[in-house]
């Protein structure tokens, strides 16, 4: 169930798809939601907010103002989600600079006063904490910006706070509860409140989804942008790993980490990635990167026309997810798109993956945590330590399994680990998406993103039922969810993939789908799901 939730494993085998759109099932409302303040940000787009900004109908300042009223009554209170940890202190005096300056030079671009929230694993040297929903990182500020922070800084963007998070990013326990973190508590879902978000991008997927910002950045390992943003009707996108730099951010997997945008839309999802990405001298996987300055430029309605498609039908899929998955592949092909029907490869990388990602954990977070200087935290021993002196606290709905194994792995010279990692490049991409994609000439891979969310159990933990993304993450190449239907309210998205550095033609596809489509629908913050 982790594997595939937060940060690791190969969960293409298994996993539950796409369902036909239907209208939402009678639910409950919930107790405390008397209003939902400034509803005209719902579902408002960057695009649309920008030329709010530009006409003088709204500042900067505003919006941040109006975005914190939202998170007090619908965060903190109302059906109290949980997605936003802090927001940022400086935030309005931040947004009233950034007016100031449209006012006499013009905007930056299309962020230039947009409030952004960032996943808290992500450094910001500001008043803001960055712990990955851990305490054994509080109190002890990150010291400088993560590249991509300084880069979203520069665009004219605001960082109005920082989301809870799958707690180290999920990478703690095979048993885990997505969405909870010690500092956070649990994250709900607003489209019912009692189902999980997934992970580990939770806090990121239920803030969007909730309009409590316009926009957020995610990180992902295996899952973690891309099954929160399909289980809360998000487009979420998984970069190829080295198009964000992912200097300054709380590592797991120098092999498969990336961060990425989650939006309500594929535009707007376009929009944050091309500030995002970029060259970066502290991160050497950025040096191969195709960096585009406008992603927005390959959105086009009629893009599906022509392409190659190959379908990945998993042996899991039955009655109820095969008719809404058909039914988005008849739209592809109204779009003009060529179907083809592939086989996915049979050899499994759970096991190697997971010996990846422990042993690059135990490497990765001791130079992190160097780099970050923090007083008494040097390795992973000392935050394992930490959590066992900490018990009642960070311990109490599930343990560290895996940190422990992790602690038991060697380093990255060990055999072990050298032929783990071959045998992961070797099945995802040589033998995987690479021999796929050139065998039967497709522009990419079209599967279900994965099942609609389940309930939330903090004794048995995640339900979790697997995914189509899987051979991406573990290849290091770029996926993207788009909403494809629901399932009595609760949305679920359709993947699709490709080579490295073709994220234009990703969302291109995903635009063309999600315009003949339109499959996005608020949430309605209800208490359960009824039928």
């Amino acid at each position: 169930m982790f594997l595939a939730l937060g940060a690791s494993g190969a969960a293409l085998a298994a996993s539950n798809g796409c369902v036909p759109a239907m209208p939402a099932s009678p639910t409950a409302t919930p107790a405390g939601l008397r209003s939902r303040p400034h509803a005209d940000l719902e579902e408002a787009s960057v695009a649309d907010l920008s030329a709010r900004m530009t006409r003088g109908e709204l500042t900067s300042r505003d919006l941040v103002a109006r975005y914190i009223a939202r998170i007090d009554a619908l965060d903190r209170s109302g059906p109290a989600l949980r997605s936003v940890l802090e927001t940022n202190p400086d935030a309005l005096a931040i947004a009233a600079q950034l007016d100031a300056e449209r006012r006499v030079k013009g905007a930056r671009g299309p962020l230039h006063g947009i409030p952004v929230l960032l996943k808290d694993n992500i450094d910001t040297g500001d008043r803001m904490q960055t712990t990955a929903g851990s305490l054994a990182l509080a109190g002890s500020p990150a010291p400088r910006d993560a590249h991509l922070v300084t880069r979203l800084r520069a665009a004219g963007a605001v960082v109005l706070g920082k989301t809870n998070l799958s707690e180290w990013a999920n990478i703690r326990d095979a048993h885990s509860t997505s969405g909870w973190s010690a500092r956070g508590g649990l994250t709900r879902n607003p489209y019912a409140l009692d189902r999980n978000t997934s992970g580990s991008s939770s806090g990121s997927a239920a803030a969007v989804a909730a309009s409590l910002c316009a926009v957020a950045v995610g990180t992902e390992t295996d899952g973690s942008i891309m099954s929160p943003s399909q289980i809360q009707g998000l487009v979420g996108l998984k970069p190829t790993v080295g198009l964000v730099s992912r200097a300054g951010i709380i590592p797991i997997s120098h092999t498969q980490d990336t961060a990425g945008p989650m939006a309500r839309s594929v535009a707007d999802a376009a929009i944050l990635l091309g500030v995002l990405a970029g060259v970066d001298p502290h991160d050497p996987a950025t040096t191969g990167a195709r960096a585009a300055t406008d992603y927005t430029a390959s959105l086009d309605r009629s893009a599906a026309r022509g392409k190659r498609l190959g379908v990945l039908r998993p042996s899991w899929m039955g009655p109820t997810v095969k008719p809404s998955f058909e039914a988005a592949l008849d739209a592809l092909r109204q779009l003009g798109a060529v179907l083809v029907d592939v086989e996915a490869p049979k050899a499994d990388t759970e096991e190697a993956e997971l010996t990846v990602l422990l042993t690059e954990l135990k490497a990765d977070l001791a130079i992190y945590l160097a780099a970050r200087g923090h007083p008494t935290l040097r390795t992973l021993d000392d935050v394992v330590r930490f959590n066992s002196a900490h018990a009642r606290e960070e311990l109490a709905v599930f343990g560290q399994e895996l940190f422990e194994k992790a602690l038991a792995k060697g380093n990255l010279d060990s055999p072990e680990y050298k032929q783990a990692l071959a045998t992961c490049r070797r099945l995802s991409r040589d033998e995987g998406l690479d021999a796929l994609l050139a065998t039967h000439t497709l522009d990419a891979l079209v599967t279900p993103t994965g099942g609609p969310a389940w309930l939330t159990d903090v004794v048995n933990g995640d339900s979790f039922t697997g995914a189509g993304y899987g051979l991406a993450a573990v290849a290091g190449y770029p996926s993207i969810t788009v909403p494809c239907g629901a399932a009595h309210g609760l949305p679920v998205g359709l993947c699709l993939m490709a080579a490295a550095w073709s994220e234009p033609t990703l969302l291109a596809l995903a635009f063309a789908f999600e315009q003949e489509t339109r499959h996005r629908t608020p949430p309605t913050y209800a208490e359960t799901v009824r039928f």
